[in-house]
């Protein structure tokens, strides 16, 4: 146990205070009991202890875990199509009911066992404490009198736990946060792609590759599968470069030649089928998946906010409400340009890749700015 504290001279000190060994399980409430059996030896008390953590996903984790999150709608797109598949050539009508016998299912789940409030599983509530300065935890007494000699550092009362009564943002301010219109706009692309390929590559998969209903059913879930690993890289890079916009401008940048190739090679065998499949589904919807968490998770807690807490729903909504656009676009078009060839649908798809990354130039370019102006500092 180390006590860190400042000087009359504004020098930071520290001491350590305490040392042992926790032979029980590390449990939270063991340590707690731990930390305060030491601090009573100086004579604190335990209204004066104010317990500060750090959130447990910090910024630069967050892209990964929400990249392993978000791999539960490609697993849903997954069974969607396998379910399907089963019953597209005898009873139809069943592809509907069991989706919907699953989805009954899990509400009736989430009512009775989902869990809104710490409170009702007797949990301390979140405490959002004031920004200003902190209580010390440590006070003089007759065994530390030598460590700290100044009374004044010590408030005599309780911490004040402060509510959260900032207002909900407007649409206006949020969309005036800083990438919000890019991120929007770029989502819209990568959703008209990547719904395009979940409703009509089973029909494309049939028609070119002659495949029966089935096995076409089957073999486009290759697509969502590359999609969930496409999910977790786009996080896991974007956390190590710290660049959002730079890893969806590449994934996507990446995945119009690979669209193109696999229009025009990809149903030569089924070794190129399954790999053009993967790697388009993880290019596709690597930087899908990063736009509607990790993204969106930093916009909706930027600097500019000031702390609001309130604006990351409207924030999220703004985003994936654009995204659905697309999603709502890019099948329609597909069967507007079908008739014409599935080549004009691929090119579509293409444009719509390009035109994503040129959304995203300006947000790109700053965080290359960044990158570079760190280089010299790092060298100095």
């Amino acid at each position: 146990m180390t006590a860190h504290l400042m000087t009359e001279e504004w020098d930071i000190e520290n001491f350590v205070l305490k040392t042992g060994e926790l032979r029980e399980s590390h449990t939270a409430e063991n340590v707690s009991n731990c930390i305060m059996d030491g601090l009573a030896e100086f004579g604190v008390k335990r209204e004066l202890v104010v317990a500060q953590t750090t959130h447990p996903t910090t910024q630069m984790q967050r892209g990964f875990i929400m990249g392993i999150w978000n791999s539960h709608t490609s697993v849903g797109n997954i069974l969607g199509s396998l379910i399907a598949g089963v019953f597209v050539s005898s009873a139809w009508g069943m592809s509907f009911i069991i989706p919907g016998l699953i989805i009954a299912s899990t509400g009736i789940l989430c009512f009775f066992f989902l869990v809104e409030k710490p409170e009702d599983v007797n949990c301390s509530p979140p405490e959002h404490h004031d920004n200003g300065e902190k209580e010390p935890i440590l006070q003089p007494s007759s065994i530390n009198e030598g460590i700290f000699t100044s009374a004044a550092l010590v408030s005599t009362e309780p911490p004040e736990v402060v509510e959260d009564q900032t207002e909900a943002i407007s649409f206006c301010g949020a969309v005036s946060i800083p990438g919000v219109i890019e991120f929007s706009l770029c989502l819209l692309c990568a959703k008209l792609v990547s719904y395009t390929f979940l409703y009509w590559l089973p029909l494309y998969i049939a028609n070119v590759a002659h495949f029966e209903a089935k096995e076409a059913g089957d073999m486009s879930t290759l697509f969502d599968v590359g999609g969930i690993l496409g999910g977790i890289i786009a996080g896991l890079v974007s956390d190590y470069t710290g660049g959002r916009a730079t890893t969806c401008c590449v994934m996507l940048l990446g995945a119009a030649p690979m669209l193109f190739l696999y229009n025009y090679i990809g149903q030569r065998s089924i070794g190129a089928t399954v790999g053009m499949l993967l790697l388009c589904g993880g290019l596709v919807n690597g930087p899908y998946a990063l736009i509607t968490t990790a993204v969106s998770a930093d916009l909706g807690t930027h600097e500019s906010l000031r702390g609001n807490s309130r604006a990351l729903s409207t924030v999220t909504a703004i985003i994936d409400g654009t995204g659905s656009i697309g999603a709502a676009l890019g099948p329609l078009l597909a069967g507007l340009i079908s008739p014409s060839g599935w080549n004009n649908v691929f090119y579509m798809l293409i444009s719509a890749d390009v035109l994503a990354c040129l959304f995203l130039c300006r947000l790109v370019y700053k965080e290359v700015q960044g990158w570079c102006g760190r280089v010299p500092r790092l060298r100095g």
